[in-house]
Parts: structure tokens; sequence; C-alpha cells
């Protein structure tokens, strides 16, 4: 008999996309699933969407509590989840009906303990092409986190990834923080010791204006953001010095995301713009060199030197044609 694995839904006023994202998971070629959406407090329809979801198909447990933040959502989650593996779906994505069955081979062939699948990122004008050259591979934490830095298809995410729920007997999302992925899944990554990563996107990620990691402009959220990610490099670099240049070119990205939010903030933050700039520019040299850097790093960086009024420019461009929030 198949493994039963629970799949965890934090569900907050996202009744536009909702029905979408249960559809995706109750229409899985696996399943022997145990379905747990958690109404964190929303007060539009989705309470209502979850119930009624439930009354249909007696895998899908509700949990209605009161608002308390994706990670307490989620949290809740885990703590009643009785499947051997556990799978994250933020409400507002969805997925492939193999997402299941797709890392779930991946783990049982490769007896590990974490599979990670490929991301789709949805914005407003991409177009979903069939994929070519999938590939799985077994990695170990080390190789893990230098595709992570790099951005070779492991993304600092909860989601797109299947857990042997051992993998979260110690560890929880921190409550009361946003950004909360970047704060535990390289945690849980070194404690898996033996990561499959298949590269066939089964997730789709709906990048839409609102969602916390899509706000436009700088807001307090962001000092999460540095705080986790500054954490995350740090133990990186401690356990595995020889990635030196992946967490060097991790750690650009991060500055450069926090300088395209502070350019398009009113009233403009001169100094900590300046302070962003001088730390990138730090190691910019070494990362520009890097054959590993994704190319879009190094035109950024290059567009950077050329000045700021230039680089703010081609990210409106380049905004406008992808049609990607500003």
């Amino acid at each position: 008999m198949e493994d039963l694995i629970s799949v965890i839904v934090p569900v907050y006023k996202v009744e536009k996309y909702l029905n979408k994202c249960i559809e995706s998971i109750v229409n899985q070629t696996y399943k022997n699933l145990e379905i747990i959406l958690v109404d964190d407090g929303s007060p539009d329809e989705c309470g209502k969407i979850c119930d009624n979801y439930a009354q249909k198909d007696m895998r899908i447990k509700v949990i209605h509590k009161e608002n308390g933040g994706l990670s307490d959502a989620r949290n809740a989650g885990i703590e009643v989840a009785s499947g051997i593996y556990i799978a994250f779906v933020d409400s507002d994505d969805y997925v492939s009906y193999d997402y299941i069955e797709y890392m779930y081979k991946m783990l049982i062939n490769g007896n590990a303990k974490l599979a990670i699948c490929g991301v789709q990122e949805i914005w407003k004008n991409t177009r979903i092409e069939e994929e070519n050259n999938i590939n799985m591979e077994e990695l170990t934490p080390k190789e893990a986190f230098e595709n992570l830095l790099f951005d070779k298809g492991i993304k600092v995410s909860a989601y797109a990834k299947l857990y042997h729920k051992s993998l979260w007997e110690e560890n929880r999302f921190p409550k009361g923080k946003v950004y909360e992925d970047t704060a535990i899944i390289y945690k849980v990554i070194e404690e898996a010791k033996k990561i499959v990563y298949g590269s066939k996107k089964c997730y789709y990620y709906i990048a839409r204006v609102g969602s916390i990691s899509k706000q436009q402009g700088y807001n307090r959220n962001e000092e999460d953001y540095i705080e986790h990610t500054k954490k995350m490099l740090e133990f990186i670099e401690k356990e595995y010095p020889e990635l030196k240049i992946a967490i060097h070119r991790f750690d650009l990205y991060a500055k450069f995301r926090i300088l395209r939010m502070l350019i398009f903030t009113e009233p403009r933050n001169r100094k900590m713009e300046k302070e962003i700039i001088r730390e990138i520019k730090k190691n910019q040299r070494e990362v520009f060199f890097c054959k590993k850097t994704p190319r879009r790093d190094k035109i950024a960086i290059l567009l950077l030197n050329l000045g700021l009024p230039i680089f703010k420019f081609m990210w409106i461009v380049y905004c406008k044609k992808t049609g990607r929030v500003v």
C-alpha cells in the first residue's frame, strides 16, 4: 500500500485562486493523501470553500483558526499531519497532477528524506512551454546549497518539496515573521543528509501583486528577509567555507532585490541605497567572473556600474516586457 502523504495548504484571502489550487491537489495521480486546509482566519469566502471541498472528499481536513500568519498556519498543519511524508502548497498557487507522485518516486528510489522539484514562476506575460532535458540527481547538503545559492533549480521555499515527517520533529516556521522559508529550509536541507532533485517543473508559482514576496516598494517586512538571509549565509559559510563565491553570489542577489525596492519607494532612502550599492560592489568582480553566476546577475552588475538611473530605467523596461512587478 502507498504511504500516506499529508499536503498542507495555508489559506488566507485567496478566494480568487483557491478552487484551482485545491482542484490540482484532489486530482493528483497519487491518491493516498491527507489534504489539510488551514483557514487562517480568512475574512472572505475561503473558509466556506474549504468546508465545501471537505464535504465532497473524505481525504480533506479543515482547520479554522484565528489569523496568525503563514508560519503559524503551516505549523498548525504540521501538528495534525498523520502522513509519513509532508508537502506544502500555497493556496494562491497550483501544482501539476503528478506533483506528489513525481517527488515520491524520487524519494523512494533515492532512499532519501527530501525531494525537490522545479518551479515555474507565472507572471502576467509568462508562456508555459513543454519541458525537455529533465534531469534527476542525488545531492549532498553541500551540493544542494551550491545549487540554491547559484539559483540552479533549488529555491528557498517550503513548497516544491516532499519531506519525510521526521524532518519536522524539531523544526518549525518562525511565528510572527515573513520570508519564513529562508529562516528554516536550510536547516531542513542540512538535516536531510541526502536530497533528490528533479528539474521537472511541477509547481506553479503565481507571482501576484499583494503577496508578501511581491510587495511594491521597501517596507519593514524586508527586515525579516535581510535577517533570515544573513543567518542562512552565515550557517552555510561556517559549515561549507569552500562555497564562498556561491555565498557571495546569493548575498549579491539579495542586495539587488533590496536595492530594486528602495529605488521605487518614496521618499527615497538615499543613505541606505548608497550602503547597499557599496556592499554589492565589494564582491561584484568575483561574482561576475564566476561561470556559475546567472546571466541576469551579470547584466545587473553591468547596468549598476553604468549608473543607478540606467539600472532603474532598464528594470522598468524589463518589467513591462515580462509583466513582472516593478
